[in-house]
């Protein structure tokens, strides 16, 4: 049974996550992505690593995801950005960090640097989606979708078998929340795992993530026949293999 912890934030904000701490250790951060939660597979197999090989591990629920408080329509980058600072400076403390990005969590990874730099030790994508609101959604939008969320301030997209609440508020703050025309210098360890059959996210998207760090030892892995999530075993065992690269 996997435990899962509370950071309150305000009377009516709470944050859920996941811990396992280790003393004087690395910490690895997973991120989810946009409308996940963590009860998928990818964050227990990260714990469970973290466990075996003696490092530190933190995973949360963004507002609006899981069981955290807040409604998803009110939530941003911005606000989710925060939330993960606020909970790393109160668990990870000044312990050196691995951070693990998934889809949407790679663009909130992006966004600690300018918190942690100097703490970071490495940095894992998995189906990385920096800027994919505006992208992703917005540019692809037909002028009639434009045109309801512009007036309704919000748009119900189907995608799969899921639909996505996009609201103008969210939209309007992804593009606060550039990350492409940044440098980031630090020298690092940046590994980029993209499944060749995404069909969410383009592998072009982890190419770009690269030409951000200019000193980094940068590598793509590019799964064959890989999906968006990367949550088979064949996914999960290359996962394995980077991290443990990135983390030795």
């Amino acid at each position: 049974m996997t435990k899962f912890y509370y950071l309150k934030l305000s009377k009516s904000k709470k944050i859920r996550y996941l811990k396992h701490i280790q003393k004087d250790s690395d910490y690895i951060v997973f991120l989810h992505g946009f409308m996940s939660d963590l009860e998928g597979k990818k964050p227990k197999f990260f714990l469970n690593f973290a466990k075996k090989n003696k490092l530190g591990f933190i995973a949360l629920e963004y507002s609006g995801h899981g069981k955290s408080t807040g409604k998803f329509i009110e939530g941003n980058i911005s606000k989710w950005t925060r939330e993960t600072y606020l909970l790393l400076k109160k668990t990870v403390k000044k312990n050196k960090i691995f951070f693990i990005g998934s889809s949407m969590g790679a663009w909130i990874s992006l966004n600690q640097f300018k918190f942690f730099k100097n703490q970071i030790k490495g940095f894992l994508g998995i189906g990385s989606a920096p800027e994919f609101l505006e992208n992703l959604m917005w540019k692809k939008f037909t002028i009639k979708m434009k045109a309801e969320i512009i007036k309704k301030r919000i748009y119900h997209l189907k995608h799969g078998d899921y639909t996505y609440p996009i609201t103008l508020q969210l939209l309007r703050d992804g593009r606060k929340n550039k990350v492409f025309n940044k440098k980031i210098r630090s020298k690092i360890k940046v590994t980029m795992v993209h499944g060749q059959k995404d069909d969410v996210v383009p592998v072009s998207y982890s190419k770009k993530i690269l030409k951000i760090f200019t000193n980094a030892k940068k590598k793509l892995v590019i799964v064959k026949n890989g999906d968006h999530s990367l949550s088979s075993n064949k996914g999960l065992k290359i996962l394995k293999k980077e991290i443990k690269l990135i983390t030795s």
